[in-house]
């Protein structure tokens, strides 16, 4: 994208009206909830990161390019690089959203950056969504997406290893019905996430990529197990690709009693960096 008309897309601002309904409930229940747990009912608590469920593209299957994704220049902005991902984000909590909410967020265009990396070009897009519920401002979130070339053969990042040792450890099946599943619930078309052939041939995927969004689900679940409560601050960034079929686990590691660091992983390295941060009383 040329360089002069990156001001133009900073402070682009939109704003949609959505509703987690029972009935969707159950289908997320269905796709990450807790075993053994009971799908959340009508004004109950919805579980954090749930509101990723909401607000889906609202593209025609026609209008959508050859890799899933809608065509940018309406919000986004149409930058020429093929792969897109949702790199990273961070988002704080300030008041609960309940099943059957009708909340409101408001998208504004932080900034769009184009850089040269090892890997070559990359362009970076800063959105901050502040999502409102009945009692006000429930969610102010920052979602970072990077725009990549594709490589012509499978070129992972480094490898980091996984912390030594962690507080608890998670193993799961991360399988191709889940990735779909996710697809539908969060109405997201990616191809990379249940046509593993497309994957393979066209993005030059070994397998099919499990979604950024899913681990940054999974790993708010797991903290909130096991500290009993929503934490106020939430961050997360990707850093290698999880693939379905393999292994897959979630850590947890504490470095104090607000804080804690977390972890998806396959075969002994990271995926994705996460903290979490709850507010305490003295």
């Amino acid at each position: 994208m040329d360089r002069m008309n990156l001001s133009v897309w900073a402070g682009k601002t939109k704003t949609e009206r959505d509703c987690i309904t029972a009935e969707r409930a159950k289908m997320i229940h269905a796709t990450v909830g807790l075993v053994g747990s009971d799908a959340p009912q009508m004004g109950d608590p919805m579980p954090g990161l749930w509101h990723w469920c909401a607000f889906g593209p609202d593209a025609m299957t026609r209008d959508l390019k050859t890799d899933g994704h809608a065509k940018g220049g309406d919000f986004l902005p149409p930058i020429k690089l093929p792969r897109r991902m949702w790199a990273g984000g961070a988002l704080e909590f300030h008041a609960p959203l309940r099943v059957g909410d009708v909340m409101t967020r408001t998208s504004t265009i932080r900034e769009v950056v184009e850089k040269e990396t090892g890997a070559g070009p990359m362009a970076l897009v800063t959105i901050d969504h502040i999502i409102l519920g009945p009692q006000g401002v429930a969610i102010t979130e920052r979602q970072d997406i990077a725009y990549l070339e594709i490589p012509k053969t499978y070129s992972p990042p480094k490898k980091r290893p996984t912390p030594s040792t962690s507080d608890f450890q998670i193993e799961m099946d991360v399988t191709s019905p889940l990735l779909f599943r996710y697809s539908a619930v969060t109405f997201n078309a990616h191809r990379i996430h249940y046509d593993a052939e497309y994957a393979r041939n066209e993005e030059s995927y070994p397998g099919l990529v499990v979604h950024g969004p899913l681990q940054a689900t999974l790993l708010m679940q797991a903290a909130v197990e096991h500290r009993g409560a929503m934490p106020q601050y939430f961050d997360f960034r990707g850093v290698h690709p999880a693939f379905a079929g393999e292994d897959f686990s979630i850590l947890g590691v504490n470095d104090d009693v607000s804080t804690m660091r977390l972890f998806t992983a396959s075969s002994g390295h990271q995926c994705m960096q996460a903290n979490a941060i709850w507010e305490t009383t003295v």
